[in-house]
């Protein structure tokens, strides 16, 4: 589809962590009206809800998604609605069924209706203990321990069938550890990226879930946004790819994230206190090799550690300042 082309979009999950950043965006080439929030657990900020439509979309109730498909004449779906790693071994069936059935009915919906573009997000969850954890191919084992890997590994499949056999256009990456200033953690293995920067700067002192050691890959959201938005733009003819590009910026230990934010908070102490998580962070990649992105749309990160700390904090002491923590 042409970047000039106006589009009408429904972004499930829009006010969990991607989808709240996600949606301005899209608002902000599209059009506030022609970007709908899809909402169902949690209520959308009054950015969101003020600046364009907002409707009840449970994933997992087909009719709910069609109401509003067929209301709005959508062409364009992103679904970001998912229950994540940590919060999935909590309630590993709920996890199955947002997960699975909601994606089975994303892509059902989309199917009858012949939408021009669907994009539905992999992890890197999707890897396990057996997948090599250095570089991690492209192409490699997928043997997830976690109802949350388990479900994205067989979310990629599934997707990438509608595209072999019904020719609908989904698209897909593996997000590694995503990292913002603007909404908070929702479950996930990688939340202690995120909880160390408030803790730091509200208490100066932070306790890891993680081992100080435990490296893993991480992206800040204006990276995340850009990724995702410019593989749905990308030229379909030359992706050799569909639904699961691997997808890297930085990769980082807790240690390592924990002495570039106090070059800049000299007196934060941070302990480490291994819990549940620990067990899944040992399973992932340390580190991706994103070759096939980068070929075959372009993929390329701006920030690196020092400059997504840097960020995050300034960004992250206004709100402070302003009461907005």
């Amino acid at each position: 589809m042409p970047k000039n082309v106006m589009r009408r979009i429904l972004v499930t999950g829009a006010t969990g962590q991607i989808g709240s950043e996600l949606v301005p965006e899209l608002r902000r080439i599209n059009g506030d009206e022609n970007v709908i929030v899809g909402v169902h657990r949690r209520p959308p900020s009054d950015e969101l809800k003020d600046a364009g439509p907002c409707e009840k979309v449970d994933v997992t109730d087909r009719e709910s998604i069609e109401k509003v498909v067929d209301e709005y004449e959508i062409d364009t779906l992103y679904h970001m609605a998912a229950i994540l790693s940590a919060g999935g071994e909590k309630n590993p069936w709920l996890a199955w069924d947002v997960n699975m059935n909601g994606t089975y009915n994303i892509l059902e919906v989309a199917r009858e209706r012949s939408m021009a573009r669907v994009f539905i997000p992999s992890s890197i969850a999707a890897f396990g203990p057996e997948t090599p954890r250095d570089n991690t191919p492209q192409e490699t084992i997928l043997k997830p321990r976690t109802m949350y890997g388990l479900t994205k590994v067989a979310g990629e499949l599934l997707c990438n069938y509608y595209f072999e056999k019904f020719g609908l256009d989904v698209r897909g990456v593996r997000y590694p550890g995503i990292i913002s200033y603007k909404t908070p953690p929702g479950g996930g293995t990688t939340d202690y990226a995120v909880e160390i920067f408030y803790e730091a700067l509200k208490h100066k002192k932070y306790t890891c879930f993680l081992s100080e050691d435990s490296t893993l890959p991480m992206m800040y959201m204006p990276d995340c946004i850009k990724a995702t938005v410019d593989l749905m733009d990308a030229d379909l003819s030359k992706l050799k790819h569909h639904t699961d590009f691997n997808l890297a910026a930085i990769s980082f230990s807790p240690k390592e994230l924990a002495e570039e934010i106090k070059k800049h908070i000299p007196e934060l102490a941070v302990s480490y206190e291994p819990d549940s998580r620990q067990a899944i962070a040992d399973s992932w990649p340390k580190t991706i090799d994103d070759s096939a992105a980068r070929e075959e749309w372009g993929w390329r990160p701006s920030y690196d550690l020092a400059a997504m700390t840097e960020d995050m904090l300034k960004n992250l002491r206004i709100r402070y300042e302003t009461g907005q923590l």
